[in-house]
């Protein structure tokens, strides 16, 4: 009887381990992030532009009532965008530490299950630059390797304070149009 409540033991401590992931691409890159943070996912939708945004902001998006800034990771994460169109884009929507944000991607793949201990840190090269803070780890699935983003780093401490003062507004414009 010991070595089956061994057993589940283990079996329990395995599932903890467990991280599931939405898998998502943009360009030839696979991407991951935390199941846990996404909320949905969207086919595109109107975008409204908003005026003095940050580069990466393509605007806001009204999601049942409620307005939602949506950045382009293309522009965020330094893909090139010459030959790139918007027409089949995705738009995860994703709770950031009770921010919810919309995030355009490519496309999405499957739900990607790994036990955390296969998740390794990013390379040293990528660690020394500011611009990558936002990556997680890297992982190898199916002889691939997929990029695991932590998107509560993805955003710099200035940009979610104007991306903040950008919904907010619009909010409270949809607000006084009522």
């Amino acid at each position: 009887m010991a070595e089956s409540n061994y057993i589940n033991k283990n079996t329990l401590q395995d599932k903890e381990q467990l991280l599931q992931l939405v898998g998502f691409k943009i360009g030839q890159e696979t991407f991951g992030v935390d199941i846990l943070i996404v909320q949905e996912i969207i086919r595109s939708a109107p975008i409204t532009y908003v005026p003095n945004s940050p580069e990466f902001v393509e605007g806001v998006i009204n999601l049942r009532g409620s307005i939602i800034p949506v950045i382009d990771l293309r522009k965020r994460l330094n893909f090139d965008t010459t030959h790139y169109t918007q027409e089949k884009d995705w738009i995860l929507i994703l709770d950031i530490q009770s921010k919810v944000t919309g995030f355009i991607v490519d496309s999405v793949t499957d739900v990607i299950k790994i036990q955390e201990n296969n998740i390794d840190p990013p390379p040293d090269i990528l660690v020394a630059g500011l611009q990558s803070q936002y990556i997680r780890g890297v992982c190898e699935i199916d002889q691939s390797l997929v990029i695991l983003l932590d998107f509560s780093r993805i955003l710099l401490t200035d940009e979610i304070r104007k991306l903040n003062s950008v919904a907010t507004n619009n909010n409270s414009d949809t607000e006084a149009k009522k």
